[in-house]
């Protein structure tokens, strides 16, 4: 409905735009142009809307050219696109440091974008896609990143001396964590993030 009142006001001013000038030049006493539905050589002068004489011609005041219609706004155009040197914000941008994995190459810092794929992680596709699957359920989106809450209990068991830490935004949402493979709890969360983080089992 906004829409279709905008365009409707776009049409009204482009036409009030072409009747102005020509009702101008007839008050200045220019002779109208001969009818094409005239019988004979001559045709009747059309009565003007503006007034030539009078109190009120003195007043009349000197129209120009109408401006330009305006582009509708976003919500008005349908929404469609962007705009010029507007671009795709990457909503999940990290940058992935892994220590001591023993794993052949995983060791460093990596960046990490999705949304299209890019940056220098080495399994960039396949973690981008571990992220996507977490972000489809509620549960994944509240624990992937979490770490353990103080307190928990966890089994004693050493997983190795592998470490990271992963910072940046995914979907759109701040993330600063880190992790190791010190205890049970702690194992389970790094194999969780797999293959965003090297797979050391």
């Amino acid at each position: 409905m906004l829409r279709r009142l905008a365009l409707t006001a776009v049409v009204s001013l482009a036409a009030l735009a072409t009747a102005v000038p020509a009702s101008t030049a007839l008050a200045s006493g220019s002779a109208p142009a001969e009818s094409a539905f005239s019988g004979s050589g001559s045709a009747a002068p059309v009565p003007s809307a503006v007034p030539t004489s009078g109190p009120f011609a003195e007043a009349r005041p000197a129209l120009g050219p109408l401006p330009m219609p305006l582009p509708l706004p976003g919500f008005l155009d349908g929404g469609g696109g962007t705009g010029p040197g507007e671009a795709d914000e990457v909503l999940t941008r990290l940058t992935v440091s892994v220590q001591n994995s023993g794993v052949p190459g995983a060791d460093g810092t990596f960046e990490l974008e999705c949304g299209p794929t890019g940056g220098s992680h080495p399994q960039g596709q396949a973690a981008c896609d571990r992220l996507a699957e977490a972000g489809a359920t509620r549960a994944g989106r509240q624990e992937l990143f979490r770490e353990t809450p103080e307190g928990t209990m966890c089994t004693m068991i050493h997983g190795g001396d592998a470490t990271a830490r992963i910072v940046g935004t995914w979907e759109g949402r701040a993330v600063d964590t880190t992790a190791s493979r010190r205890d049970g709890c702690e194992i389970a969360r790094w194999n969780s993030l797999v293959p965003v983080l090297p797979d050391v089992r």
